[in-house]
């Protein structure tokens, strides 16, 4: 009886680590065969990973800029997350599936395992990388490292480089951005300084001095990516311009309650949970797209008016039962190109019509210009990077965009700077076309030049050459008669 006992139970009586388990990979059913022993879960881990990162592997393929992006999505952190998902099913079957149980500890080290992988997004006007887990930054060597341990999948030494500033198809004005480095690697530096919280890394170069190219470059980017943190962020600015920060300190203030950290020059090592390289951006300028990012360009004005403490949420109704008001409008004037060569009789016919009437150039006071552009209900000046600050416009205000002479493409300007994105703002927009005889153009060029009779000639020399002339040698000399229905427009807008 003992004899046939033995015989019979003999395959229960070895080790109970010799349980088989059946693991499935994925949607075609891979599956594996493993043997239980004491090193078992690693193994499992292992293996179930090499199948992953084969198939996944031909999904990749690197673009020019170095960075590593799925052929099919620009979310290269999609892949990390599926590996991640199977190692943790891996280790829910080994523990349902053994009476061996592996340790506690075993446990914890394999749960809290991850494989590092930065998010590295290239769009139209922008690329950026988004990375989390332990990340050691070294401003002076200007890079950004992944430290990863030894079971990541990645390969040693991968890197991504970033330009940090949102107008990535400008080769002139990427030039003189920092280009940082994104790596994975073993080998890290160790930290000697620890934040609790994540950063964000971008560049004050490229066209920074412009004020429009600060709005869409740089300001409306910041607030896309950094608004979601709500204050808990550190920004770190390469390429500092110390005038930059002071001219936007309230916006900045308001976006991060931290101290802006210069770079550049930092030898330290700092670490932090998770840092993004670059800014998000939506390609049309001063514009967001609410169904791409959970913000719009409503919210980023809500957030101009609480940065500046800004009391006018909208512009006032001409007619307001009984009590009628005088609607304020702002003349934006500038010294130098596209200035209004007879302000003062554009300032009279606007007074004649019942306005209260402001002048004022567009200067780095960004206080004391949010006011006022705030206080009033009509904006209007020559096409210009003065004309962004109609971002501090009431809802409802009306803004009236002179283009100056130069053809189709001071015309398409017009429209894609100013006219699109004022109407995304919930602001109403009106547009006066020069004729050549407003322009001062004419008395500096025959009637027969080409830059009088053809301004295409002219934009097919280059920009720079079509700048110099539309832009930098031209003013505007209004005829006010001409010029009258339209802020008449203005005023039935305002009833």
């Amino acid at each position: 009886m003992v004899l046939s006992l033995c015989i019979v139970f003999k395959p229960y009586l070895g080790p109970i680590h010799d349980l088989n388990l059946k693991l499935f990979v994925g949607d075609d059913t891979k599956m594996l065969m493993l043997n239980d022993t004491s090193s078992s879960l690693k193994i499992a881990k292992d293996l179930v990973t090499q199948v992953l990162v084969e198939e996944t592997r031909s999904s990749l393929h690197v673009i020019e800029d170095e960075r590593v992006v799925p052929k099919n999505t620009v979310n290269a952190t999609g892949i990390s997350q599926q590996i991640a998902k199977v190692e943790d099913n891996a280790t829910k079957i080994f523990i349902n599936d053994t009476s061996s149980s592996p340790t506690k500890v075993e446990v914890e080290k394999l749960e809290t395992r991850k494989v590092e992988q930065p998010l590295c997004v290239s769009e139209v006007r922008t690329e950026y990388c988004q990375t989390e887990g332990d990340i050691r930054l070294h401003g002076k060597s200007s890079n950004v490292y992944i430290a990863s341990r030894k079971t990541t999948i990645l390969a040693e030494n991968m890197s991504w480089s970033i330009r940090p500033y949102a107008r990535k198809s400008d080769a002139y004005a990427m030039s003189n951005v920092t280009k940082w480095s994104v790596k994975t690697s073993q080998q890290v530096p160790q930290c000697t300084k620890n934040h609790s919280i994540p950063a964000v890394i971008f560049s004050t170069a490229g066209y920074t001095g412009n004020h429009f190219h600060e709005f869409s470059d740089i300001m409306i980017p910041l607030f896309l990516t950094c608004r979601q943190f709500n204050g808990q962020v550190q920004l770190i600015i390469t390429d500092k311009k110390p005038w930059w920060i002071v001219k936007h300190q309230a916006f900045l203030k308001k976006l991060s309650n931290y101290k802006i950290m210069d770079i550049d020059i930092d030898d330290e090592v700092h670490c932090f949970p998770r840092v993004i390289v670059g800014l998000k951006r939506y390609y049309q300028e001063l514009s967001i797209d609410p169904q791409k990012y959970s913000y719009s360009i409503k919210d980023f004005r809500d957030f101009l008016r609480s940065s500046y403490s800004l009391k006018r949420d909208s512009a006032i109704k001409i007619r307001d039962g009984n009590k009628s008001k005088k609607p304020r409008l702002l003349i934006l004037s500038r010294k130098t190109s596209r200035s209004f060569t007879n302000t003062n009789q554009i300032a009279k016919t606007a007074k004649g019509l019942g306005f209260k009437v402001i002048v004022m150039e567009a200067g780095r006071n960004m206080l004391s210009i949010a006011d006022a552009v705030n206080s009033c209900d009509v904006l209007m000046g020559v096409h210009g990077a003065g004309l962004t600050n109609i971002l501090f416009l009431p809802q409802n205000a009306i803004f009236i965009q002179i283009v100056p002479y130069g053809g189709m493409q001071v015309e398409w300007l017009a429209t894609n700077d100013f006219a699109k994105p004022s109407e995304e703002m919930n602001i109403k927009y009106l547009e006066y076309k020069i004729r050549l005889e407003e322009s001062t153009l004419i008395k500096q060029y025959p009637l027969d030049h080409m830059i009088i009779k053809d301004p295409s000639s002219i934009e097919k020399q280059g920009w720079e050459v079509f700048r110099s002339v539309y832009f930098d040698k031209q003013n505007v000399k209004l005829d006010v008669d001409r010029f009258r229905p339209t802020l008449q427009k203005a005023l039935e807008l305002l009833h």
